[in-house]
């Protein structure tokens, strides 16, 4: 697959008529409220919380939420998700998908995600065909449509909705209108699946994605509630928010930071000063690391093998 039918993938044309949040929330209401029965790729994030909310009071259980398991995706994620969908009643189907067995998926290509949502459209599709449901819908919204989105040629491939797109609805939207639901999620930093923080060419492995899990847990655990342990080889490089490096490079955190990333299997510890960039990797040529980190274990040292 050429990157240049990758430009052309969306002919979405989202409403940008200065309508309010509220106004389309309204209409989404009255496009879900149409259908019979829905799937709805549902990942505990905001934007595919936001949907799965409407399709469930518009359709009731005639809404189902779906969501791919695998070893890209968090336990800690599933477990809030899951909750998420309890607390206003939505039905929830657990599909494992399995990309690692999918060599094009494995070997990490640019086009990493579209292989992923194909496999997850696949199994969507064989529960939508079971129920009798009339369309499947995702959580993208008009801001995607301007980012590097591979994952948006399998959903158009596979016929796949994005209603929140189609409507105009901006982050800001939807956790307005999240909140206005009392969503758990309204606030929830984004929190893609685990294989975005390995850069693109290096292989994907269970063993990198249980790295990365259990770093960005231990992490969340000291009181980090945006981060991501970006994996390169031996090489873990953190990057939390800007506000929050002092508190990451200060002695009792860096201490445990470090021995607990140690202690699954990296040898060398990193700081990117530049902070938390969502799709960061997305900037950087296969492979390499950013210049602008420092080493986690002797910051503020003469470490003459830190990178800055």
């Amino acid at each position: 697959m050429s990157d240049s039918r990758l430009v052309q993938i969306d002919a979405i044309r989202p409403q940008t008529d200065g309508l309010t949040w509220q106004q389309r929330l309204s209409s989404l209401r009255s496009d879900l409220g149409r259908y019979t029965a829905v799937v709805v790729a549902y990942s505990g994030g905001v934007d595919s919380s936001l949907v799965l909310r409407v399709a469930h009071e518009a359709l009731g259980g005639r809404a189902r939420g779906v969501i791919g398991a695998s070893d890209s995706y968090a336990k800690r994620e599933l477990e809030l998700a899951r909750e998420q969908a309890a607390s206003f009643g939505a039905e929830i189907e657990i599909v494992t998908t399995g990309e690692l067995s999918d060599p094009n998926f494995r070997s990490n290509p640019t086009t990493r995600c579209y292989h992923c949502k194909t496999e997850l459209y696949r199994e969507l599709t064989l529960v939508a065909g079971r129920i009798g449901a009339e369309a499947i819908l995702d959580g993208t919204i008009a801001d995607d449509l301007d980012d590097w989105r591979p994952g948006r040629m399998a959903a158009a491939e596979k016929g796949v909705r994005s209603p929140l797109a189609e409507l105009g609805f901006t982050k800001e939207d939807v956790r307005a209108a999240a909140a206005h639901y009392g969503l758990r999620s309204h606030d929830k930093p984004a929190s893609p699946c685990l294989a975005s923080r390995i850069p693109y060419g290096t292989e994907i492995t269970a063993e990198a994605l249980s790295q990365v899990e259990r770093g960005e847990e231990l992490l969340h655990s000291l009181g980090f509630p945006v981060v991501r342990v970006r994996h390169f080889g031996d090489t873990a490089r953190i990057e939390v928010p800007l506000a929050e490096i002092a508190r990451l490079l200060g002695p009792d955190v860096r201490e445990q930071v470090t021995e607990g990333l140690k202690s699954l299997g990296f040898r060398s510890i990193t700081v990117d000063l530049e902070g938390f960039r969502s799709g960061n990797l997305n900037r950087l040529p296969a492979g390499r690391p950013a210049a602008t980190i420092v080493s986690l274990q002797k910051a503020g040292t003469a470490d003459p093998g830190a990178r800055v």
